[in-house]
C-alpha cells in the first residue's frame, strides 16, 4: 500500500470564505470582509467602508458558524482523517490589538474542534489565512508596522493554549508568498492612507505598495511566524507547525537557456524564498538579487541580528502548500495564462479549466519530489488542491461532477507513485474545499469545489441546504481503500 498507515486524507476550507455571521458574536470586521464579489473577467473591488445593501461574499459565506455539525458531519461520512480549517484572528481579537481576546469566538472553535474529535477528525488549523483584521490595516498598515509582530505572537499564543490537547498540526499563514506580488492586501494587510481616505472602490488589483514596504511586512510575518513556533513548542512539544506556500511550478517553455534560467528564477522567486525562510530558517543567497529585480533598495532586515535568529530558532516542522496548476515561463513571445495570482505562459500540452488554471497532475509528483529533495527529512502535505467548475444539479436533485473525479484521480495517483516509487515523505492532503465556499480569487460561487453542494447563489438566493455530488461518495470509497480504489 503507497499511503502511509495514518495517513491524513480530508479537506480544507478558511473561516471567510465558509463562515458568514462577519458580525456576530463580538466577531471585529477584517480585511476579507471589505471585498465585494468579481468573477473570470471582472476582479473583486475593494471597498474601505462596508455599504449597505451591497453583497459581500465574506459576510453570509455559506453559513458554516451556524451549520457546522452538519456540515463535519458529512466531512465524517466520507471518512476524512483530517480537516483544514482556519481560525478568523478578528474573532479572537476584534482590532487585533485588543488587551483581552474575546471569549465567545474562542468557545466557537472549542465547540468545532469538540465537534471534529468526536468522529475522530484531527484538525488542522490555519492561523491566518488572509483574515488579518480590518483596524490592523487602517492603524497600523498591516504587517509594515513591526508592532503587529507581537500582535499575532498574543494572538497564536491564546490559541495554542485555549486549544493545546485539542489541535495538534497548526499553519502560520496561507500561502505567505502571495505577498511577493499582487496588492499584498490579503496577504501583509497593507493599505495606505491614501487608500483608505480616497473611500472610493477600485479593483483589489489595483491597490499598490511601495516594494520596500512589501518586503518589509513580509519580513515580519517571517519573524511573527517563527516566534509564534517558537512559543507553540514550549506550550506543547508535540505540536507540529508548518508554513504554507502557494506552490506555482513552472517550467521553461522552451529549451533556451535563456529560458531555463528564468524559470529558475522564477521558481525561486515565487516558491523558494519563503520556503527557505520557513524551512532553512534563513534567507537564502539569492534575496538581495531577486528582491532588487523586484524593486528593492532597502535590505536593512537582512541585517537585524536579532530577526534573523529569531528566524533560525523558529523553523517549521512541516512544509505544505497549495498545488493547483503550473505555468511555463519563457523571453520569448507567447500567450499569457490565467488564473491564480502567479501569471505564466500557456502551456501547449495541457488542459484548462474555464477559469484558465492548467491541468497538470504529473506536475505535482515533480513538484513533491522538488520538495523533497530541496527539504530532506521534512515532512510534506498538499493542503489545498482542487477543481472550481459550474456544476449543473439535475432535476433529480443529483449532481454528475465526473470532472472533478477525473482531477482528483489523476492527482492522487500523482502522489501515490511520489511516494511509493519516488520516496517522497508526504503525511496528507486535503482538497480544496470539500464544500462549496466562496471563492478567494473572484468571491463567487458560481466556481464550486466541493464534494457538497451549497444551495447559495451569487445573486444573494438559496436557503443554504445542503446536498452530496457524485464526488462525495467517489472520495469516500477513496478513503476507505487508502488511495487505492480510484475508479
Amino acid at each position: 500500500m503507497a499511503f502511509p498507515k495514518n495517513f491524513l486524507w480530508g479537506g480544507a476550507v478558511a473561516a471567510n470564505q465558509c463562515e458568514g455571521a462577519y458580525l456576530e458574536d463580538g466577531k471585529g470586521l477584517n480585511d476579507a470582509d471589505m471585498l465585494k464579489g468579481g468573477n473570470v473577467s471582472t476582479p473583486r473591488k475593494f471597498s474601505p467602508e462596508i455599504e449597505q445593501g451591497v453583497y459581500y461574499p465574506s459576510h453570509e459565506a455559506i453559513d458554516f458558524y451556524h451549520r457546522y455539525k452538519e456540515d463535519i458531519a458529512l466531512f465524517a461520512e466520507m471518512g476524512f482523517k483530517c480537516f483544514r480549517l482556519s481560525i478568523n484572528w478578528a474573532r479572537i481579537y476584534p482590532n487585533g490589538d485588543d488587551a483581552e481576546p474575546n471569549e465567545a469566538g474562542l468557545k466557537f472553535y472549542d465547540n468545532v474542534f469538540d465537534e471534529c474529535r468526536k468522529y475522530g477528525i484531527e484538525p488542522l488549523v490555519t492561523l491566518c489565512h488572509y483574515e488579518i483584521p480590518w483596524n490592523i490595516s487602517v492603524k497600523y498598515h498591516g504587517f509594515s508596522d513591526r508592532r503587529v509582530i507581537d500582535m499575532f505572537v498574543k494572538y497564536a499564543t491564546t490559541c495554542f493554549r485555549r486549544y493545546k490537547d485539542k489541535v495538534k498540526y497548526w499553519l502560520t499563514f496561507n500561502e505567505i508568498n502571495c505577498a511577493l506580488v499582487g496588492s499584498g492586501y490579503n496577504g501583509i494587510g497593507v493599505v495606505t492612507d491614501e487608500e483608505y481616505a480616497d473611500k472610493s472602490q477600485r479593483p483589489v488589483d489595483e491597490l499598490k505598495v511601495d516594494p520596500n514596504v512589501r518586503y518589509a511586512a513580509l519580513h515580519n510575518e517571517f519573524v511573527a511566524s517563527a516566534k509564534a513556533v517558537i512559543e507553540g513548542h514550549k506550550i506543547n512539544p508535540d505540536f507540529m507547525i508548518g508554513c504554507m506556500i502557494a506552490h506555482m511550478t513552472n517550467y521553461p517553455l522552451t529549451p533556451d537557456p535563456k529560458d531555463v534560467l528564468q524559470g529558475l528564477n522564477t521558481m525561486n522567486f515565487m516558491n523558494n524564498f519563503c520556503g527557505d525562510v520557513h524551512v532553512r530558517g534563513e534567507y537564502p543567497h539569492y534575496t538581495k538579487k531577486l528582491l532588487s529585480e523586484n524593486g528593492v533598495t532597502d535590505f536593512s532586515f537582512l541585517e537585524n541580528e536579532e530577526d534573523l535568529a529569531i528566524i533560525k530558532e523558529g523553523k517549521v516542522d512541516m512544509y505544505t502548500f497549495s498545488y493547483y496548476m503550473t505555468n511555463c515561463t519563457t523571453t520569448h513571445e507567447a500567450e499569457l495564462g490565467a488564473g491564480n495570482v502567479f501569471m505564466g505562459v500557456k502551456n501547449p500540452y495541457l488542459q484548462a479549466s474555464p477559469w484558465g488554471w492548467q491541468i497538470d497532475p504529473l506536475g505535482l509528483r515533480y513538484t513533491l519530489n522538488l520538495l523533497a529533495s530541496r527539504y530532506p527529512h521534512t515532512p510534506l502535505m498538499v493542503v489545498e488542491n482542487g477543481l472550481g467548475m459550474i456544476d449543473k444539479v439535475e432535476e433529480d436533485g443529483s449532481i454528475h461532477d465526473t470532472y472533478r473525479i477525473e482531477y482528483l484521480r489523476d492527482h492522487i495517483k500523482a502522489m501515490k507513485d511520489a511516494i511509493e516509487i519516488d520516496g517522497v515523505p508526504l503525511i496528507g492532503y486535503t482538497t480544496w474545499g470539500p464544500i462549496d465556499l466562496v471563492s478567494c480569487g473572484t468571491g463567487e460561487m458560481y466556481k464550486r469545489y466541493g464534494f457538497i453542494y451549497v444551495n447559495r447563489h451569487d445573486d444573494g438566493t438559496g436557503d443554504y441546504s445542503r446536498s452530496r455530488k457524485d464526488s462525495f461518495f467517489w472520495y469516500k470509497k477513496c478513503i476507505e481503500s487508502d488511495g487505492e480504489d480510484l475508479d
